[in-house]
């Protein structure tokens, strides 16, 4: 199994050279060369195995099982395994929740951050340390990673706990000033670890994006420093999370026999797309399914493409990102959206060598959305995205009422909690019910957005009833006092200028130089 550009290049890595660089020199994101096929027997040779076994069999169909092919021997890719969710709080990693007759939450939360991000970054953490300790076993010059990443929020938080006091690592988390929760913010800044660094970003989660993408695609600095992604665009993040849509499956076939697991809709609130391609790549291999859902908020570009077939900034916002109840998914570019455009491409691909083909196009079209803000695909391509996907857009207001729906008991269900984030999820698949199975993703606990959450539920009772809830029963023993804990963070600080991004790019690689490895 060898890996290549979404945007072309005769350029082939390894799984171990594909998880080390992250992003290509080109600006492209790693895709494998080809889908595997399922074992004949998965539906019921895997269907009663825990999560990390579920999890090493799956792996093992993209990662090879030798050093010499850049792969990781199968012993110690269960072990892995086994150490990445140990510290998971569930014995199940990513427990299925029914809430009503027809609906059922997967609940990702379960991991050391409380987020979804878990899942994969525990796993991405032990990854990097790996292959950093096999080089270094075979060199006199040490082998060090810097690792760079952009966070909404969440992502931030995860990569952190999974890199934190990591040899030959040092870790720089991006994140937009004022844009994160209260409680995403302290998880990240109260890290004291010497190769944990916070930089605070004067702008939106794309500013961090963008400086991330940019600080990659400099091949000197690159070179000099060994960055290495933590961000979605690292193949291993999606590789991971296409795990919980099969034990979802699993999980729904065994409690409930009776009900067509076959014909499940999935929903996935998401904003960079990377949660929702894993189910894509889940339904490639041969998971069935009925459709995925894309549950987006105010900041819709995704629904518009599914609407349209036109990939466009929102000229309405004047190019920035709305600010939402659900921060996660402020972003204008989804990243991961560049690796369905690859599959778009390659499906309708004129000639013999589809995989140059689907490159050229995909290139073409990111210099086209980077120049004027906007792409287009064809009907046909079109037609293909809307064969696996169907999109909805969630306002706030809309947010807040779901997630006062769903705490209030009803005839249907029982009272549950969600974060504003699964509540766009349910929101969406409000909208789409039909009498068939669905599985909504959750992907952070209430607990994480405190104010959009209490705010929400307080007309069920009063404000100073539902915060003094929302403490006793709600707020994670791990989370008292944390906004209290002594706190490290750099802010990127840049004097005016018509050059905003340039002078943050500029900015960010002086910190990095100061306080990363001396190269």
């Amino acid at each position: 199994m060898k890996y290549l550009s979404t945007r072309g290049g005769a350029e082939r890595l390894t799984f171990e050279e594909a998880v080390l660089q992250g992003l290509a020199p080109n600006g492209g994101l790693y895709v494998p060369e080809s889908i595997p096929t399922l074992p004949a027997d998965w539906a019921t040779a895997w269907q009663d195995v825990p999560f990390t076994e579920l999890s090493f069999q799956l792996l093992s169909l993209f990662v090879p099982p030798t050093e010499a092919e850049g792969g990781i021997p199968r012993e110690d890719l269960r072990e892995l395994i086994n150490k990445s969710y140990a510290s998971f709080r569930h014995e199940q990693v990513t427990p299925l929740h029914r809430v009503s007759e027809h609906e059922w939450c997967l609940e990702l939360w379960h991991g050391p951050t409380f987020a979804f991000k878990d899942v994969a970054l525990q796993l991405l953490g032990h990854l990097f340390e790996y292959f950093l300790a096999r080089r270094n076993a075979k060199s006199s010059t040490p082998h060090t990673l810097t690792v760079l990443g952009a966070t909404s929020g969440d992502t931030g938080s995860a990569a952190i706990a999974g890199l934190r006091a990591k040899a030959n690592i040092h870790v720089f988390i991006l994140h937009p000033q004022g844009r994160v929760s209260p409680i995403q913010e302290a998880q990240m800044t109260t890290v004291l670890d010497e190769n944990v660094h916070n930089l605070a970003v004067p702008g939106t989660f794309d500013d961090c994006q963008d400086i991330v993408k940019a600080l990659f695609s400099d091949k000197a600095f690159n070179d000099a420093h060994h960055l290495g992604a933590i961000n979605s665009i690292n193949w291993a993040r999606i590789l991971s999370q296409i795990v919980y849509y099969f034990a979802a499956y699993f999980a729904l076939r065994r409690a409930h026999p009776t009900v067509d697991a076959s014909r499940v809709q999935i929903v996935v609130p998401t904003g960079n797309f990377g949660d929702i391609l894993a189910g894509f790549y889940a339904k490639r291999l041969g998971l069935p399914m009925e459709r995925l859902v894309v549950a987006t908020n105010e900041n819709d570009i995704l629904q518009r493409f599914w609407a349209t077939g036109r990939y466009e900034k929102d000229t309405a916002a004047a190019g920035d990102v709305r600010a939402t109840l659900s921060p996660a998914m402020d972003i204008q570019v989804s990243s991961n959206f560049e690796r369905l455009l690859w599959y778009l491409a390659y499906e309708t691909a004129p000639g013999p060598d589809k995989a140059a083909d689907a490159g050229s196009q995909v290139a073409a079209w990111m210099q086209q959305l980077k120049s004027t803000g906007a792409m287009a695909v064809s009907e046909a391509q079109h037609a293909i995205a809307c064969r696996d996907f169907s999109a909805e857009r969630v306002s706030d207001d809309e947010t807040r009422a779901a997630i006062l729906r769903y705490y209030r008991a009803d005839a249907d269900r029982a009272s549950y909690l969600i974060d504003p984030h699964t509540a766009v999820g349910f929101e969406a698949a409000n909208r789409v019910a039909t009498r068939q199975p669905q599985i909504i993703l959750s992907t952070a606990h209430p607990a994480k957005f405190s104010e959009a959450v209490v705010s929400s539920i307080a007309p069920a009772s009063s404000e100073q009833e539902a915060t003094a809830f929302f403490h006793t029963h709600v707020l994670p023993k791990e989370m008292h006092g944390l906004l209290d804990k002594e706190r490290r963070v750099t802010h990127v600080d840049i004097a005016p200028g018509p050059d905003k991004l340039a002078a943050l790019i500029a900015r960010t690689k002086e910190i990095i130089e100061r306080d990363g490895f001396q190269v």
